[in-house]
């Protein structure tokens, strides 16, 4: 069956089913235009950390227009954060989420639960309840302030074979920060947010792991500080994995606008943090790319800096920016960026492959539009942007979810 593909295959070594998921698909007629040698198929993408909106915000994003932007992105698994109304902190909440995903979903959509009530740090969510039916527990968008309350979360998160997966960030720090404390914020007058609100947590939340032995996943680190403590961690042989996304790896503070697209948490930082990001990515302290996907209306992102909300979307250029930025270069190899997006993620969360991959045209330049984006969010620093790679299909559980 191999012998018989045109297309180029990226991560089989690591996934030796691949090549004759993708024959087999091939073999049908109306995807045949698809086994071309100009096209590069890898796994079907893993994004562990996605913000879907639904229930209680569906003007921002629902489950199935996230679902079609992680399809034309290439992504065939996500995993949904919980900063939704209701939170995900007990069963009956939890099922108002997924009863939507049963509903509308069109490719794997795990939810996490809540580690806190409401996510207002004060009380533990129903852990043991939730347990069967999420991915992970995480209170993303905020970080667990009380050192005793993450202990405790872990510590039944551990008995409960369930992995922390943590936003870290220190309020006491944030002192109404909204972009990086750095250069751009000193010259435009901006309040800054500095790094070690962002790394101060991990530094604890290290020691609650040695303590706990709890599995614990770091979200988009942004600091250059961030990425020497877990490399630290991961020596010492705590059970740790980090994420970065696409934005801080191809931008800095200086490619800052007076504009909400270029606004998300934590910020982009200076450019010794982008290239500690890249080094981390490069010798395996970062293990995946997640893109924390959030999208907003364009009323929310029209208020510039200081006002609009923080978040931006990424599902639909993850790929072409990190192709850009670091493939064509050199930095990283294809077989590196499958690792990254598709490999790791799904491993270290048991999200299985389900007959998915998804087909690539490396070679094709395009300019971002986000009027072409199938999210209904349109916030993009990549607005404008001219980047290589198109997505031509996408296929997942053996069948077409984009081309």
């Amino acid at each position: 069956m191999a012998e018989q593909l045109k297309a180029r295959l990226v991560g089989t070594a690591a996934l030796p089913s691949l090549p004759q998921c993708v024959s087999e698909c091939f073999s049908i007629p109306e995807f045949s235009g698809f086994n071309h040698p100009r096209y590069t198929v890898f796994p079907g993408f893993c994004d562990v950390h996605v913000h879907f909106r639904e229930p209680g915000f569906s003007y921002k994003e629902t489950i199935a227009s996230g679902c079609r932007a992680a399809a034309h992105g290439g992504y065939t698994a996500v995993c949904t954060m919980p900063n939704l109304s209701p939170v995900p902190d007990s069963v009956a909440h939890l099922k108002e989420q997924t009863d939507r995903i049963r509903e509308s979903a069109t490719i794997g959509v795990y939810p996490y639960g809540a580690i806190t009530v409401g996510q207002q740090g004060e009380r533990l969510a129903a852990l043991e309840e939730l347990a069967p039916d999420v991915i992970a527990f995480s209170d993303d968008g905020r970080g667990v302030q009380s050192d005793e309350m993450m202990r405790e979360a872990m510590k039944r998160a551990k008995a409960l074979g369930k992995m922390i997966v943590a936003h870290c960030e220190v309020n006491s720090l944030l002192r109404g920060g909204y972009i990086h404390d750095g250069a751009y914020a000193a010259a435009h007058g901006h309040r800054g947010i500095c790094s070690e609100s962002e790394w101060a947590q991990i530094k604890r939340d290290l020691d609650l792991v040695r303590e706990t032995g709890c599995a614990y996943h770091v979200c988009h680190i942004s600091a250059k500080e961030s990425v020497a403590l877990i490399r630290r961690a991961k020596a010492e042989g705590l059970d740790v994995t980090c994420e970065t996304a696409p934005h801080y790896l191809a931008l800095d503070d200086s490619d800052l606008q007076e504009d909400g697209r270029f606004k998300m948490n934590p910020p982009l930082r200076d450019k010794a943090d982008r290239l500690a990001l890249i080094e981390g990515v490069c010798d395996g302290t970062v293990d995946m790319i997640a893109t924390d996907h959030a999208p907003h209306s364009a009323e929310e992102k029209a208020k510039g800096l200081e006002k609009s909300a923080f978040g931006v979307v990424g599902l639909e250029t993850a790929l072409p920016v990190l192709y850009t930025a670091l493939v064509k270069p050199g930095i990283l190899t294809e077989e590196r960026l499958a690792e990254l997006l598709a490999l790791r993620p799904r491993e270290r969360f048991g999200i299985g492959y389900d007959r998915s991959f998804t087909v690539w045209d490396l070679e094709e330049c395009r300019t971002v539009d986000p009027q072409e984006f199938l999210s209904c969010g349109r916030a993009t620093p990549f607005e404008g942007k001219e980047l290589f790679g198109r997505c031509v299909l996408t296929v997942c559980n053996g069948r077409p979810v984009y081309r």
